[in-house]
């Protein structure tokens, strides 16, 4: 199970994010370039659709696999007035045969995507993990090269945290306190519901990188 928000913010606004991170997680961030393939479930597996992530991180010297699936939201009232998306996820390593094991069991390539940017992972009372990516498409298959930005001159900015039914109440409470901190330059909700970029966006990052970031917290 996960807790998740999204929003997005101008590219020109992410070096500012950036240095108001570093003060509040106090980690260094990580390089991201993942090749991320969506797969969906042919005929012959079932009437119910089924739909599956394979995660090619091309940042390590020799590039890993993770297989991720990820199930509907949480429902009901209580689900309904949280402002972060809570839903189960399983996530596990893999093997370069990856792809070619998914296509024999009957699985389809739907879309594939490039995610380029830089996570920071820290804990704060729990284990968070934001990452901040511009998207890019590809118009040719698996040509990462060419990938092309999906929505140019904005980025995605992504808050997770790993959670269980026992706890993840502390854990929303946790990713909504910390993303209260980001509020001056973006705007974090569940994912699809798009709440665009912040008015105040670009003086709060003009008063970041005047003065060089925040303060560990």
């Amino acid at each position: 199970m996960e807790c998740v928000v999204q929003g997005i913010i101008e590219t020109q606004h992410v070096e500012a994010l950036e240095i108001l991170l570093q003060g509040l997680c106090g980690v260094q961030k990580e390089r991201l370039r993942i090749h991320e393939l969506c797969l969906k479930s042919g005929p012959n597996l079932g009437a119910v659709p089924s739909e599956l992530r394979i995660l090619c991180d091309l940042e390590q010297p020799e590039p890993s696999w993770t297989v991720r699936h990820v199930g509907g939201s949480m429902r009901g009232a209580g689900a309904e007035q949280i402002s972060v998306l809570v839903r189960p996820m399983v996530e596990s390593k893999a093997s370069k045969n990856v792809l070619r094991f998914f296509y024999v069991l009957g699985y389809k390539l739907d879309h594939e995507l490039l995610r380029v940017g830089f996570a920071f992972h820290f804990q704060r009372g729990v284990q968070i993990t934001v990452t901040v990516s511009s998207v890019n498409k590809m118009l040719k298959l698996h040509a990462t090269d060419e990938a092309l930005p999906v929505t140019p001159g904005m980025q995605l900015v992504e808050v997770t945290a790993p959670a269980t039914s026992e706890n993840y109440t502390e854990v929303v409470a946790a990713v909504t306190s910390f993303c209260e901190h980001l509020a001056p330059l973006l705007h974090l909700s569940k994912p699809g519901i798009s709440t665009g970029v912040v008015p105040t966006a670009a003086a709060a990052a003009a008063s970041l990188m005047s003065d060089g970031g925040g303060t560990t917290l």
